[in-house]
């Protein structure tokens, strides 16, 4: 496997444990303690704590940005490049999101860390723009 298709299993991975290690801990932890039943969870409300509510977005965000990398992938397979320019960008990608996922669960989002949060995921969507054109200019 090349390093663009390592990363996409990483973030895929990644998003899973956002879910299971925060939202789904979460959830269950109440539910088996009796503190909420299966039926209180709704997506449409806002509910739980700040933490909570900051992990379900760090948790949406993956989801949303999981079909673009996906697609550039599947792009750089079908175009048969292997460089490692693509290489490093997708690694970068990787640890971007993981960086943005953990300071917006984490952190209680001030102006100053929500600014960083920001430019965490500015530096995806420029890596996410650079891919997509090296792989068009190249393929």
């Amino acid at each position: 496997m090349t390093i663009p298709v390592w990363v996409l299993l990483g973030y895929a991975g990644w998003t899973l444990l956002i879910l299971f290690a925060t939202v789904g801990v979460y959830r269950w932890s109440r539910i088996l303690t009796g503190r909420a039943t299966i039926r209180e969870w709704s997506a449409d409300e806002e509910q739980g704590s700040g933490w909570y509510r900051r992990a379900m977005r760090a948790h949406m965000n993956c989801i949303e940005n999981l079909p673009v990398y996906a697609a550039i992938v599947v792009a750089i397979m079908a175009s048969g490049l292997n460089s490692p320019w693509l290489d490093g960008l997708a690694v970068a990608l990787l640890a971007f999101r993981m960086a943005h996922s953990l300071w917006h669960i984490f952190l209680e989002q001030t102006e100053v860390v929500a600014s960083i949060r920001f430019a965490l995921y500015f530096a995806q969507i420029l890596i996410l723009f650079a891919m997509g054109i090296s792989v068009a200019v190249n393929a």
